[in-house]
């Protein structure tokens, strides 16, 4: 968008104050998405790792988390009532059906293992969880056993739940920058004036849905390796924590206006989750590769505007 604004009107043409809020995003979210998943992860070990009976701690933690998300969720997507309290109503209601829902798949799912953790908890020794001092601050060695069984049990569902919180963010933001110029052309094209009321037609969104949708079944196995496997090792909670903290991030910038980046965000909270196990626990070489290439697009991007408005301008001018 700044290459384009630069060659048609020059420096004036672009609004540098708006310019500097979104390059401020980008350092700035990644680094929120690192301290919200490192302050998740953290209570997870703390309340869940340090438990008498983690398994059943998990169970228990879990609809607590549905309901904060899917709360936030419909308060700051859903089209609600425009009366405050009544829309707050509404969105604690969803979020109360969400953690009522996931309760029971949990206890249907698991619910054979929560007994038998139950029954033989005081016994094994390898369902005892061990604590350790890392440094900075107090941590706690998983369960063992059957209690780790429901643990991750439990987190493998809360995955799910966070994956698809996260694809929402996602499609919030990120989905839309793609289809903001879009949507700003047209806009012009139907005599609107200005581009701060802009009616998005339905079909125009559901292209961008396609587009993204399209783009992980044929690239995304890659960008998937590399945040799932290559900045640090995860397990389901390490990952629920970070899509979870990611996902919360991305959907307050969405509701603020501000056009971050999911990736950013999601890679600082994979970053945070690994933090929280300690300096040495992420892969620095990775993470500089990623942070280059961030560095790299950008000048590329405004290089590529620059030679396509040329050589369309070129070529519309000779056909015409």
């Amino acid at each position: 968008m700044v290459g384009f604004g630069l060659v048609y009107g020059g420096p004036g043409a672009v609004f540098w104050s708006s310019l500097a809020r979104v390059t401020s995003s980008w350092v700035i979210s990644p680094l929120m998405g690192a301290m919200v998943s490192f302050l998740v992860y953290k209570f997870i070990r703390r309340f869940v790792y340090s438990a008498p009976n983690p398994g059943q701690a998990a169970a228990a933690a879990a609809p607590i988390a549905v309901f904060l998300g899917v709360t936030g969720i419909s308060f700051a997507a859903f089209p609600l009532s425009e009366i405050f309290p009544l829309a707050l109503a509404q969105a604690l209601a969803g979020g109360a059906a969400g953690a009522f829902l996931v309760d029971r798949i949990i206890q249907k799912q698991l619910g054979h293992l929560l007994v038998k953790a139950s029954s033989t908890q005081p016994e094994p020794k390898e369902n005892a969880t061990h604590s350790k001092n890392i440094g900075l601050l107090f941590d706690f060695a998983g369960p063992k056993g059957t209690q780790l069984e429901i643990v991750y049990g439990v987190f493998g569902y809360m995955q799910i739940l966070s994956a698809c919180f996260m694809s929402f963010a996602h499609g919030g933001n990120d989905v839309a920058n793609a289809i903001g110029p879009l949507a700003a052309a047209l806009s012009i094209l139907h005599g609107g004036a200005s581009g701060t009321d802009i009616v998005i037609p339905l079909d125009v969104l559901a292209w961008g849905g396609f587009g993204i949708v399209a783009g992980l079944m044929v690239w995304g196995y890659r960008v998937i390796a590399t945040i799932g496997k290559k900045i640090t090792e995860l397990t389901p909670t390490r990952g629920f924590a970070a899509e979870f903290a990611a996902a919360a991030v991305v959907l307050v910038a969405s509701k603020l206006g501000l056009p971050i980046s999911a990736t950013h965000t999601l890679v600082g909270a994979v970053m945070g989750v690994g933090f929280a196990r300690g300096l040495n626990s992420v892969r620095v070489e990775t993470v500089r590769e990623i942070v280059v290439s961030w560095a790299v697009t950008i000048p590329a991007g405004a290089i590529f505007a620059v030679l396509y408005t040329w050589i369309f301008t070129k070529l519309l001018s000779y056909i015409l």
